[in-house]
């Protein structure tokens, strides 16, 4: 099994265990993240689950889809690597999996 991090603003490291097909969001809400709420359970329709993906990593997530973009576009901490933790599915291939979690959240 792997691991999958979650970098707060103030950089504390919270590991929790790759679940292989699993979205990100819900690992981290089952882990106790905090900086994680996923409000909508995950179907994209709000931005507490925003998430900065570490740059070595963005190969090893899918493209982002219009719906995603447009929710993210509100989101004022908004990055290059912004994304949705709801949108990115896990895979096996993943163990080290950074994220980095902005300072508020929608």
């Amino acid at each position: 099994m792997g691991s999958i991090f979650f970098i707060s603003h103030d950089g504390e490291s919270h590991e929790a265990a790759l679940a292989d097909g699993q979205s990100l969001m819900h690992i981290a809400t089952r882990n106790g993240v905090p900086g994680i709420d996923g409000d909508c359970g995950g179907v994209c329709a709000c931005g507490t689950c925003h998430v900065i993906v570490d740059g070595g990593w963005t190969h090893a997530i899918q493209p982002i889809n219009s719906e995603e973009a447009q929710m993210l576009s509100m989101t004022p901490e908004r990055q290059a690597n912004s994304r949705l933790a709801c949108q990115i599915k896990v895979s096996s291939a993943m163990d080290g999996f950074t994220v980095h979690l902005p300072e508020f959240q929608m």
